[in-house]
């Protein structure tokens, strides 16, 4: 059974970080793509960023430069590590299996919300 679970979520301020992280199992994460994308309130699924099973990383222009993608293939993890936070970065996070074209299986998520 593949389980995709989130958790590094919380308040934070503008300007503040944090570090999500996704821990996975049920299927071999190390040959997977892997993405998170993020759903805001009243809106609907956003792609955010995704890495490929080789490293290559990909972000929406919305967090280029302030969000990073990475994985530990040992760990079976995947991370996003979120900088420079603004208040439209309020969301509930889900890591998924997949790229920015195709999801395989998605997350509960977890919630970030930004806010002063």
């Amino acid at each position: 059974e593949v389980q995709l679970v989130e958790s590094g979520g919380g308040l934070v301020q503008p300007g503040g970080s944090l570090r999500l992280s996704c821990a996975a199992s049920g299927f071999t994460f190390s040959k997977a793509a892997m993405k998170w994308v993020r759903q805001a309130p009243g809106k609907g699924l956003e792609w955010v960023s995704h890495i490929s099973s080789t490293g290559d990383t990909y972000y929406a222009d919305s967090v280029k430069g302030r969000f990073t993608i990475s994985r530990d293939n040992a760990k079976n993890t995947l991370y996003l590590q979120l900088t420079n936070l603004e208040t439209d970065d309020t969301a509930m996070y889900y890591c998924a299996r997949g790229n920015k074209d195709y999801t395989l299986n998605r997350g509960q998520g977890t919630q970030v919300t930004v806010s002063s």
